[in-house]
């Protein structure tokens, strides 16, 4: 384990993330000794029983593919199909190992689909990626050329399906640290920052925007895809307990409220890009996640609301400048 957050170390030592190094180990350290999730131990057993094989194919451009059937023998892939049902749920995909299709509560290909026509291209940048989940879309940002890859996210079990990946294609440029957006220093050194999914779970948004803008260099380039709701600049909606069945939703804005904030913080040139209604079929139950999903959130008579009332999910996607 400890291997992974040493050539991330080794990676960052001499680029303009090298300051970094000066809180990072020590709270990893702490990640380590005293802040693991109760079931990491067999998550982690997971990991060192994944089977070792020789991956020669890699598809990070139009999806994440990783080795082929026939580049394992049947057992192999019996026992990679079982270690994998271990990680379960599987929310963010979907992903192919060795013939092995994962089929995640998300498509979050297709909401990769609808950002990267309207990103700046990522070729030879440094990227990071808040909030992301178990790191479908660093891969992709890979797949698109990033140089440095780095996502962040506090979910232990997002780790390890991340790491499970990695197993079959340990590229060095792509890497995960557990921990949240507010253990992060200024680090002002980031091309690209993405954050997608993250705003709406945060208390305090305005601080949250802040946070993320003090990661990227001079002119870098904010993605960030959050829950809108229709309205004028001054429209927010708080639900009074859940929304969508979800207790850690705190500020849902209207668009121009979102590009007011950003503005706020001292962000410019800040454009919406895409709005969608989220569908049944880009989140739903699955083999994979086997719990409630997205239309067990919806009022089963008219889907345009959630099952409290609210309106139903609708996404934005916001680019703006440092």
């Amino acid at each position: 384990m400890q291997d992974w957050f040493n050539d991330f170390y080794s990676a960052i030592a001499k680029t303009s993330l090298s300051h970094w190094l000066n809180t990072l180990p020590s709270q990893l350290t702490h990640w380590k000794n005293e802040a693991q999730h109760g079931e990491w131990p067999q998550w982690e057993k997971v990991l060192k029983n994944l089977p070792v094989t020789n991956t020669q194919h890699v598809n990070v451009n139009d999806k994440v593919e990783i080795g082929l059937a026939k580049e394992i023998s049947d057992g192999q892939q019996k026992q990679l199909t079982h270690l994998l049902t271990r990680l379960m749920p599987w929310r963010k995909g979907p992903f192919f190992l060795h013939g092995i299709h994962i089929d995640t509560e998300w498509r979050s290909d297709w909401k990769w689909d609808r950002v990267l026509p309207h990103i700046s291209p990522l070729k030879g940048r440094q990227v990071l990626d808040i909030g992301c989940g178990s790191g479908y879309h660093l891969w992709r940002m890979r797949g698109e050329g990033a140089e440095l890859v780095v996502g962040i996210d506090p979910s232990d079990l997002f780790l390890a399906q991340f790491q499970t990946v990695k197993h079959f294609n340990p590229d060095p440029q792509v890497h995960f640290l557990p921990l949240g957006v507010e253990q992060l220093p200024e680090l002002k050194a980031f091309d690209t920052v993405f954050s997608m999914g993250v705003l709406y779970h945060r208390r305090s948004p305005i601080d949250f925007l802040a946070q993320l803008k003090a990661q990227l260099r001079k002119g870098g380039e904010l993605v960030l895809e959050t829950l809108v709701v229709e309205g004028d600049v001054h429209t927010a909606l708080v639900p009074t307990d859940r929304y969508a069945k979800m207790r850690n939703v705190w500020y849902i804005p209207s668009c121009d409220a979102l590009k007011l904030w950003l503005e706020r913080v001292g962000f410019k040139n800040v454009r919406v890009v895409n709005k969608d209604v989220t569908s049944l079929d880009e989140q739903r139950s699955t083999d994979w996640m086997q719990t409630e999903s997205l239309k067990d959130f919806l009022d089963p008579d008219d889907h345009t609301k959630t099952i409290e009332g609210y309106p139903a999910p609708l996404r934005a996607v916001f680019i703006a400048e440092a």
